[in-house]
């Protein structure tokens, strides 16, 4: 098969096609010129001198015509150092594609960077059509997109340690996750380094505890009474000096290791407000109930800037995972959820849908309804996630904010029979797929 045989529509003309095989210390390359189809490897060097040298080398013998390279990485160290470069026209390749790909020519599961390399060559060169040319969006946006997702990271690594908390205290202090609610709180990280320990605590004075709660903004006289009296009657939970002092020792850690990540998440959640309020879109996403402070800026990041990336609602819905999978072979046939998606993109949308819920009135009865048939809680909020998803592509589209009362008017115009109700009972949800599509009763 010939490189012009499976060329992309609005692609240009390459004078040759490289892959490269990454790695930590050193990437391994093929390159095929188009002219001829004779192939080259070697090496680079994982350091931005090296592929600097490479890429003026590429320039010197081909001149500024375009060149598309294929990098088993959508992100990554070696990515950004490409970018850089106006020549070369990048075709991130997933890694489980390269995987199977290689697999399939060799079964016995041998693995080689040169080899690889020769792989994902051919894959650019004969299924090129199948792949999508790196776009990069605009800076503002990939700057939103990384800030939301780094946030996201910290959010997790933030429950990662207060959980570690929470076992320790159970071990010697349990009396503190009944005193208060959250664990990773700012109160309780005061509260521990003042007093670790029950002994340190019933030998404070009631006064001092008083003063200490009114400080850290508790206003319920009755709530700072109760916990004051609990901690007279508290029993140690154990007299053991060595459990006592190592989790002691791993709580006082902890609670600063915490008080870092909340800083440091106030700080993110400060820079990705000024990003998200001065951006293009804002107005858009803001429009959109159940989308607050942090849900718009991660629905800029999961959208883009670039209207051309997406065509339809339904390359979005496949793309981010809420749109389910067929498997049909024979007269077999199922549907089921969609494992292989951006895992961040589908949590994105899918805790906006269970946002909506509390804001709009039409989510909530497809909400309802959907939960009436027997759909579990996630399967109906995928299913609201789902037709959200068609009425954001729209106003993402025409770079208009999304309308309440103009999207319910256009469900009535549908039904002009149908009589005025909260919940449009003229309008059924038909099964379409393992979701549920609003249709017309037939007359």
């Amino acid at each position: 098969m010939s490189t012009s045989s499976t060329q992309p529509q609005n692609e240009p003309e390459y004078v040759a096609l490289v892959a490269i095989d990454w790695a930590d210390k050193k990437h391994v390359w093929s390159l095929e010129v188009t002219a001829t189809n004779r192939r080259e490897c070697g090496s680079i060097a994982h350091t931005p001198e090296a592929v600097e040298a490479w890429v003026t080398s590429l320039h010197s013998r081909f001149g500024e015509r375009p060149i598309g390279i294929a990098v088993e990485q959508s992100r990554g160290a070696l990515l950004y150092m490409l970018t850089k470069y106006a020549q070369l026209h990048l075709y991130p390749i997933h890694p489980r594609t390269a995987a199977q790909f290689r697999a399939a020519l060799f079964p016995s599961g041998a693995k080689d960077d040169p080899q690889d390399a020769d792989l994902l060559l051919d894959l650019l060169i004969h299924h090129r059509s199948r792949l999508h040319r790196l776009e990069p969006d605009t800076e503002q946006t990939r700057t939103l997109q990384m800030l939301v997702e780094e946030r996201r990271r910290m959010v997790n690594e933030k429950t990662r340690q207060s959980n570690r908390l929470t076992d320790k205290l159970k071990l010697y202090f349990p009396q503190v996750l009944n005193w208060f609610n959250d664990v990773d709180s700012e109160l309780v990280g005061a509260f521990l380094e003042r007093w670790p320990t029950l002994d340190a605590l019933q030998r404070a004075r009631p006064r001092t505890l008083h003063k200490f709660f009114r400080q850290h903004n508790c206003r319920s006289e009755q709530r700072i009474q109760e916990r004051v009296e609990q901690s007279r009657k508290a029993i140690p939970a154990t007299h053991d000096q060595a459990v006592i002092r190592s989790a002691v020792a791993t709580v006082s850690v902890l609670v600063r290791l915490i008080q870092t990540l909340r800083d440091g998440i106030a700080a993110l959640d400060e820079e990705i407000r000024q990003l998200a309020i001065t951006h293009p879109d804002f107005s858009i996403f803001d429009s959109l109930p159940g989308a607050g402070k942090v849900m718009v800026p991660r629905l800029i990041a999961a959208m883009g800037s670039c209207r051309e990336r997406f065509s339809s609602a339904q390359e979005i819905q496949s793309y981010v995972g809420i749109a389910p999978v067929l498997q049909r072979s024979g007269k077999t046939q199922c549907t089921h959820f969609r494992w292989a998606c951006p895992k961040f993109l589908r949590q994105t949308f899918h805790e906006w849908a269970g946002h909506s819920i509390a804001w709009s009135s039409w989510a909530k009865t497809h909400y309802q309804r959907l939960r009436a048939r027997g759909k579990a809680h996630h399967a109906a909020v995928r299913a609201l996630a789902f037709k959200w998803i068609r009425i954001l592509f729209r106003c993402w589209k025409d770079r208009k904010p999304y309308d309440a009362a103009r999207y319910e008017n256009t469900l009535r115009r549908r039904e002009p029979s149908a009589p005025e109700s909260a919940s449009h009972p003229q309008l059924v949800w038909k099964n379409c797929a393992g979701f549920f599509k609003l249709t017309q009763l037939p007359s």
